[in-house]
């Protein structure tokens, strides 16, 4: 087993070698795709329970990453189509 430390010395180095605009270890720039949106649930989905979180909740917090994800991707890549 992992000792808390080292696997936390893991993370933030996977983090930052997968950061946008970083290099791979070739020198080469890392990929940096455009954000895609999460995918709506279907409306049957929901059980109608009045669950906390619902999953269209759920959807609208991860709606709400994308576009901040987005907003930042588009800084990155002024070049792209708005």
């Amino acid at each position: 087993m992992t000792a808390p430390t080292e696997a936390t010395s893991q993370v933030a180095a996977l983090v930052a070698t997968d950061a946008p605009g970083s290099t791979s270890s070739s020198g080469g720039a890392v990929d940096d795709p455009m954000p895609v949106p999460p995918q709506q649930p279907d409306i049957d989905a929901c059980c109608g329970n009045g669950c906390d979180p619902c999953i269209f909740d759920l959807h609208d917090l991860a709606m709400d990453q994308y576009r901040q994800d987005l907003r930042a991707w588009k800084a990155r890549h002024p070049e792209a189509p708005a």
